[in-house]
């Protein structure tokens, strides 16, 4: 389909449907000089589908099959797009709620939605904290730009005419200031090994943001997301987070200070409480979950042929609750001692064992489960110190209530 863009040219764009219900419509701006239909775009839009997210993906202006010049295109003008998009689905199907941005269109994103009323959840992938990291792809021109005012760049295999201009344009921009009242909750993906844009650009566009924020590391991928296994792995990620946001049914009060909506009025009744946890399945795959928290999120899989490994096992999930405990009960031991503790690091594992080789249980005949916790203490700490600190990590809580008599009790919802 085609809609009017920010100076008027008409800009190609591909809008991914459900095959059921629309739960939420999302935007996805693509990276710096690609398209709709790189490959991070594209699979991420399409496999948002599973879980009820309609996806439109544009070029922007002088980019793809968009009409207009691009060397009169810059920042602005990519954020102005957006908000033509932003307003087509608003007049044709319905306002988006989620924003999507890869690269120098996470940028985008970040700095479009305090102009699109109806966002309520903003991810980004591999994007740079400030827009002007652009001149990193362009340094070899930097120079030709200042002097005469452009210059021919190739970029992706393809020749662009850049301006001074666009620079100047990028150099502008309040970035930390938009990121810092984001006012929507946000999702910062980034591969620890993107040789474009360094995975510290996350940590500042995390660091700057305020909460509701998470960051999922795309392990092994690359910037462009070239292989399918991580951009499902991403669009797994966003489909059964942005629900916790944006999807209407579970919608969140707003934040950043904004009034909430007649729908969010309505569902206030039904906001987590810190400590109540909730876990529903997710959609996507027969076994993922989506497990929240207050403004917390993370998905819960059965690692592969069972499930698709998109999160933790509910054993491994067990595990990280008594590691996590260990460790903070170990940290305020020494805090309240005053022990020059530096970092505390645990390793558990979980197993069966036969009743027999333990010495210290009650149970005699059959199986048991065992969980196995190493736990390695970095600090000029002496034999003494560390001794009493091994027996202090039993004593954490969530040991204390793994191995006492524990009382649940199930109902009917």
């Amino acid at each position: 389909m085609e809609f009017p863009g920010s100076q008027g040219d008409a800009l190609a764009a591909r809008l991914d449907l459900p095959d059921g219900e629309v739960r939420a419509y999302a935007l996805f701006a693509h990276c710096f000089s690609c398209s709709k239909d790189v490959f991070a775009a594209s699979r991420v839009s399409k496999a948002l589908t599973a879980s009820g997210i309609a996806v439109l993906r544009f070029d922007f202006t002088g980019l793809g099959q968009s009409d207009g010049d691009f060397s009169n295109t810059n920042f602005s003008s990519n954020i102005d797009d957006l908000v033509s998009a932003a307003d087509f689905l608003r007049k044709n199907y319905q306002a988006p709620r989620i924003l999507i941005g890869h690269s120098l269109g996470g940028s985008a994103v970040l700095a479009a939605a305090h102009r699109i009323a109806s966002v309520r959840a903003v991810a980004t992938i591999a994007a740079p904290a400030d827009p002007l990291h652009v001149k990193e792809l362009l340094r070899e021109s930097v120079e030709t730009i200042r002097e005469q005012g452009f210059a021919e760049v190739q970029l992706g295999g393809r020749r662009f005419n850049i301006q001074e201009q666009f620079l100047a344009d990028a150099a502008a921009q309040p970035q930390a200031e938009r990121i810092r009242t984001l006012g929507a909750a946000l999702l910062v993906m980034h591969s620890p090994v993107d040789q474009i844009v360094s995975v510290d650009e996350a940590g500042k566009i995390f660091s700057l943001a305020r909460h509701p924020k998470s960051f999922v590391a795309l392990d092994g991928a690359d910037h462009l997301l070239s292989r399918r296994e991580d951009s499902q792995f991403a669009a797994d990620i966003i489909g059964a987070w942005a629900g916790r946001y944006a999807f209407e049914e579970n919608q969140a009060p707003s934040v950043g200070g904004a009034a909430p909506t007649r729908n969010e009025a309505q569902d206030a009744s039904v906001v987590r409480e810190p400590g109540i946890v909730t876990v529903q399945e997710s959609g996507n795959g027969s076994f993922q979950q989506l497990i929240s928290s207050g403004h917390h999120a993370v998905l819960a899989d059965e690692p592969t042929p069972i499930g698709t490994d998109t999160g933790l096992s509910p054993y491994e999930l067990l595990l990280a609750g008594l590691g996590a405990c260990t460790s903070m009960t170990l940290r305020m031991y020494a805090q309240r001692k005053k022990l020059d503790l530096q970092k505390v690091s645990v390793r558990l594992a979980h197993s069966r064992i036969h009743a027999e080789d333990c010495a210290n249980c009650e149970t005699t005949s059959g199986k048991i489960d065992h969980i196995e916790r190493s736990i390695t203490l970095t600090g000029n700490l002496s034999d003494e110190q560390r001794n009493r600190m091994l027996e202090i990590a039993d004593k954490c809580p969530v040991h204390r209530t793994l191995e006492s008599e524990i009382s649940i009790t199930s109902t009917l919802a």
